[in-house]
């Protein structure tokens, strides 16, 4: 098995991809790019058996309805939308909630953050990706699935927090992070790119995200269950891991 893990920024720079191989109960990151484009994504895609993309897949229901009730001079669907409970419904989907419930974390707003910028993209690459090896439900069924490295951190007994930037903290933290992660899985051959991995919270982010992508083709995350799977399959899911690190090679 090949897993991808993409950590999706609004334009090449900064988009970062990890590709790990899983055999005889190990793992090995085979391939590990920075400033990544969308036709590099989209043939990693069709080359590994699960992608894990950082990056929300699909905006709040509730948007929609909204936004052309505005264009079209239509109130009803506005007035819905009145008060800060309303709003919240325009931000946030399901699966951003469920996950503040599951890990305490917050996801990003993508319509309402500076996430929506990447989100646009993402569209644009699943729209490429449907085009040559077919559309990919939104809620992780197929081969592609929305992860939260973040929330994988967190669940695996690591603090994902802090180690985003460029200063000396915080190129601390990930150290730690790193760290810490080659003690909880020695199983994973970094292959060489461990200096290259400190040195970028974007190729961390990324291997992350291809972990995450096992759990998800192993089915060991947290799938929607009745209740969430309609929006799952309109706005996204992220999928959170429901296994340890030690599970994802058996």
């Amino acid at each position: 098995m090949k897993t991808l893990g993409v950590d999706l920024a609004a334009a090449t720079k900064k988009t970062a991809v990890a590709v790990i191989e899983w055999s005889n109960d190990r793992a090995k990151l085979a391939h590990l790019a920075l400033d990544v484009d969308d036709r590099e994504i989209v043939d990693l895609v069709g080359n590994c058996d699960m992608t894990g993309v950082d990056c929300p897949v699909g905006w709040p229901d509730a948007l929609i309805p909204f936004l052309a009730g505005h264009l079209n001079f239509d109130a009803a669907p506005v007035l819905e939308h009145d008060g800060i409970a309303g709003r919240r419904l325009l931000a946030y989907r399901d699966t951003d909630r469920f996950c503040t419930a599951q890990t305490g974390l917050i996801p990003l707003s993508v319509s309402a953050d500076r996430l929506a910028h990447p989100a646009m993209r993402c569209a644009v690459i699943q729209a490429k990706i449907a085009a040559l090896h077919g559309p990919q439900p939104r809620d992780g069924s197929g081969r592609l699935a929305e992860v939260y490295p973040a929330a994988a951190l967190k669940i695996w007994g690591m603090n994902g927090r802090g180690y985003k930037g460029r200063g000396i903290p915080e190129a601390e933290r990930l150290s730690l992070l790193l760290a810490a992660l080659e003690e909880q899985a020695p199983w994973l051959d970094l292959a060489g790119h461990r200096d290259r991995i400190t040195a970028s919270d974007d190729l961390f982010d990324a291997v992350i995200a291809s972990l995450t992508a096992r759990a998800v083709a192993r089915r060991r995350t947290l799938l929607p269950d009745a209740g969430h799977a309609q929006a799952a399959r309109s706005e996204g899911w992220i999928h959170l891991p429901s296994c340890t690190l030690d599970d994802l090679p058996l």
